[in-house]
């Protein structure tokens, strides 16, 4: 047996039973942390300038295509990252990943329109896919279950990081009218491009890990089938509202999303455990559970965070840049969830009852964002951030912890895959649903609200002002039924820092009250969630990494004919 020196971090002292040391894993986690900074700092940047983005594009009420396109493509890979990385190891893909986020961030900023925004964003969830499942299973990989919390700090500062200067940096760029000669909010998507460069340079140098390749077909028939299954029930979840939820159009989708999730079921129960997702890993308690909690955890994550900076600059007024800032008390929130947890974990080796408190505090949260209204102080809403922070950061490593500590070593990239696959699904089934939801009943909420506003004295006042002229002109045409008033709105919400405070009460009070509508529903969906999560089992967390555990058996293999 031999063993090659041209790596130091492939001699024999890493494939012992003890695993990598210390220095060994800080090493690796420099350039995880790197990748997971571009995947973590992108989303953050998006979510706070994508009103102001819409709005230089002319499609306000279309933003969700620009989200929803991302997370398809990003939900449909995560499954395939993980496959592939089993098989042929991590390093190589974890590098393609970033190159074609890379490509996909440079193509964005040249976007025309929505639609092809949509388009080159969904050529990054291409990469983002592999960032984040990939980074997860290679912790899983070199780090023990019950060892995990001590490198968890490295990855809060990392999403705190990104957390802080994602929202601040979007607002920034969002509102500059031009930097460099390049329109301002181009460059949310640009600044990715040096970022991602670094990445890439940093993991080469590295991410060094002696990996045993796994003798297994790769399931392209049931990536497609996935695929096929997928795209029409996400396409119809956001444009339902336009074509009409029972029109031909949505029965169509309707009816190919279910023949083929049918059909793709079948692939995987034929390719047993040469499948993407193999069926007899959800036979798991563990898994299974974790699996449909994370996917109504998503849509409670994903719903909660698209919302809230659309609240926050348009009901609020607040600027790109202050609306970042106003969601600081949800990022502290989710860091100081997963610490607390994280320590306890690590010293107890119990998890199940973060997951199950996290669920009732993301329950109560959305509960409570349905009593913020047009009116209501921030601070209020700034209170509701910090608990709402605390129930993800309960849910976020250890439902990945328990899904990973559940499964053989020789599975962590498919478990950790389906961890986040199911977590992204409920994303992108979230921010589709609850965004139409939002826009499907706005109009309706801001007729009720000039009903009700129309006769006071102030918005009468307003009327006879004749610098509101054109403003009057827009009422006049939304109370008849005509798309300019309305319309304008959803098209280009900035008419409204415009217009006269008193005759905006009545869009801004429609908008928030379709917000309250929003997240009661969200309230409705989490009720499952907690239900589901008391059946989370609680297992003993291993002792040895993934990544000591194959190689042991390399070892124990290797010599075995010598004995």
């Amino acid at each position: 047996m031999t063993t090659s020196t041209a790596d130091p971090m492939t001699t024999p002292a890493v494939a012992s039973p003890g695993g990598l040391t210390h220095r060994q894993i800080l090493t690796i986690l420099v350039g995880l942390l790197m990748g997971m900074f571009l995947a973590a700092l992108d989303q953050t940047i998006v979510a706070t300038s994508i009103r102001t983005i819409a709005d230089r594009l002319g499609g306000l009420d279309h933003q969700a295509w620009a989200t929803t396109a991302y997370l398809i493509t990003s939900t449909i890979v995560t499954p395939l990252y993980g496959k592939l990385g089993d098989i042929y190891g991590r390093k190589r893909l974890f590098l393609f990943a970033i190159s074609i986020f890379i490509v996909g961030s440079a193509a964005s900023s040249f976007a025309g329109s929505m639609m092809q925004l949509a388009v080159f964003r969904a050529v990054q969830g291409i990469g983002a896919g592999g960032l984040f499942a990939l980074a997860l299973a290679i912790i899983g990989d070199i780090v023990p279950p019950r060892e995990r919390a001590k490198y968890q700090g490295y990855f809060l500062a990392v999403w705190g990081t990104s957390s802080v200067l994602g929202p601040v940096i979007g607002g920034f760029l969002a509102g500059q009218s031009s930097l460099l000669g390049i329109t301002g909010w181009r460059w949310v998507f640009l600044v990715n491009v040096p970022i991602g460069i670094a990445a890439f340079a940093v993991v080469a140098k590295t991410l060094h890990l002696h990996h045993h390749r796994l003798d297994h077909r790769i399931d392209w028939l049931g990536a497609g089938l996935l695929a096929v299954s997928l795209v029409p029930l996400l396409l119809v979840a956001e444009s339902g509202r336009d074509w009409g939820w029972g029109s031909a159009t949505a029965l169509a989708c309707y009816a190919t999303g279910v023949v083929f999730a049918i059909l793709f079921l079948y692939q995987e129960w034929r390719m047993q455990e040469e499948a993407i997702f193999p069926l007899r890993m959800f036979r798991n308690k563990t898994v299974g559970v974790a699996s449909v909690a994370s996917v109504v955890i998503g849509v409670a994550m994903f719903g909660g965070l698209t919302s809230l900076p659309l609240y926050l600059q348009i009901v609020k007024g607040a600027s790109p840049t202050k609306a970042g800032l106003l969601l600081l008390p949800l990022t502290l929130g989710i860091m100081a969830g997963s610490i607390v947890s994280g320590q306890v974990i690590s010293r107890t080796g119990r998890y199940r009852a973060f997951p199950i408190t996290g669920t009732f505090l993301l329950l109560a949260g959305l509960f409570a964002f349905h009593y913020v209204h047009y009116d209501t102080p921030l601070w209020q809403t700034m209170v509701v951030c910090v608990f709402f922070g605390v129930g993800l950061g309960f849910n976020f490593q250890p439902l990945t912890l328990a899904v990973q500590n559940a499964v053989p070593p020789q599975q962590i990239g498919v478990a950790t895959s389906a961890a986040t696959f199911t977590r992204q699904m409920g994303g992108t089934m979230g921010t589709a649903v609850f965004l139409s939801i939002l826009f499907s009943t706005v109009t309706g909420r801001i007729t009720s609200a000039l009903a009700k506003i129309a006769p006071t004295a102030d918005f009468q006042a307003a009327l006879r002002d004749p610098a509101n002229s054109k403003t009057v002109a827009m009422l006049k045409a939304f109370q008849s039924g005509g798309s300019s008033g309305g319309g304008s709105f959803l098209k280009d919400s900035s008419i409204l820092n415009t217009m006269d405070p008193r005759l905006a009460k009545p869009f801004l009070v429609g908008f928030a009250d379709s917000m309250d509508l929003v997240f009661l529903c969200g309230a409705a969906i989490m009720v499952i969630g907690c239900i589901v999560m008391l059946a989370l089992p609680n297992n003993e967390l291993r002792s040895q990494s993934a990544y000591a555990a194959r190689g042991a058996e390399a070892d124990a293999a290797a010599g075995a004919p010598a004995v």
